[in-house]
C-alpha cells in the first residue's frame, strides 16, 4: 500500500474510533441522566441571608441565582423561581451557595394572624377535607381545637395508598360546607392555622391525594 493509502486508512480509522467513542460517551451520559433523574431548576442563595431578613424584589434579582441540578439531589421544598421568595422573611440564617427552601422562609407577621393568636409563623389557609362529620358528632363544634391532618395518597401499585400525618397539632379555625354546600357530608372546607411548609404540602395533597382527613387529638 502506498504512503498516501496508508495515511488515508489511518485517517478513516481515527474518524471511526472518534465516532465510537462519542457514541459510548452519549450512552454513558444517558445512563447517568436516567440514574440521577432529570435536571430541575433550583434557586441558590448567591449571598448570605440573615435570620429575619425580608427578601425584596431587588434582592431576589441580585442575590438569588438559578442552577440546574439532578432532581434526586434536591430537597422536596426547594424553590424553583426567585419570585417565590419575594416578600418572605428568612426564618433562619441561610449561607451563600445553599439551596433556598420553603421551610427556611416565613411570611411577615400580619395583623390577621396576630388577631387569631397564630403568631408570626402560622396563617389561615382553607383546605378541602373529607370525613368532617366525625368531628361534628353530637353537635360538637371542634373549632378552636388542635387537629392532625392525615393524607392518604393514591396507590402506586396493587397495594393501598400510604397514609401519613402531613401536619400535626394545627389549630382548626373554621369548619364549613364544601363545594357541595353540605356541611359534614363528603368534602368540607376547613380553615387551619398552618406554617408555609405545611400549607404547601396540604395544597399539593388536595391535587394528588385520595383523601385529606382531620383527626381530633386526645
Amino acid at each position: 500500500m502506498s504512503r498516501r493509502g496508508r495515511a488515508l486508512a489511518f485517517l478513516l480509522a481515527a474518524l471511526f474510533a472518534a465516532a465510537v467513542a462519542a457514541a459510548i460517551a452519549d450512552g454513558y451520559g444517558d445512563r447517568v441522566a436516567r440514574g440521577y433523574g432529570d435536571l430541575r431548576q433550583v434557586v441558590v442563595a448567591g449571598a448570605a441571608l440573615g435570620a429575619g431578613e425580608t427578601i425584596g424584589p431587588a434582592q431576589a434579582t441580585s442575590d438569588l441565582v438559578l442552577r440546574r441540578v439532578p432532581a434526586r439531589f434536591l430537597p422536596p421544598d426547594a424553590l424553583e423561581s426567585p419570585a417565590e421568595a419575594v416578600g418572605l422573611v428568612a426564618a433562619t440564617a441561610i449561607p451563600a451557595g445553599s439551596y433556598l427552601l420553603a421551610s427556611q422562609l416565613r411570611p411577615p407577621r400580619t395583623e390577621a394572624g396576630a388577631a387569631l393568636g397564630l403568631g408570626s409563623r402560622r396563617h389561615p389557609v382553607e383546605i378541602a377535607v373529607s370525613g368532617a362529620e366525625a368531628l361534628l358528632l353530637a353537635g360538637a363544634r371542634p373549632v378552636g381545637e388542635r387537629v392532625d391532618v392525615v393524607v392518604t395518597a393514591e396507590p402506586t401499585g396493587a397495594g393501598p395508598g400510604r397514609t401519613y400525618v402531613a401536619a400535626a397539632a394545627v389549630p382548626l379555625l373554621a369548619l364549613g360546607p364544601g363545594a357541595d354546600g353540605v356541611e359534614g357530608e363528603g368534602a368540607a372546607a376547613a380553615t387551619l392555622g398552618l406554617t408555609r411548609p405545611q400549607a404547601l404540602r396540604l395544597i399539593a395533597a388536595e391535587s394528588f391525594a385520595r383523601r385529606v382527613t382531620l383527626l381530633a387529638r386526645g
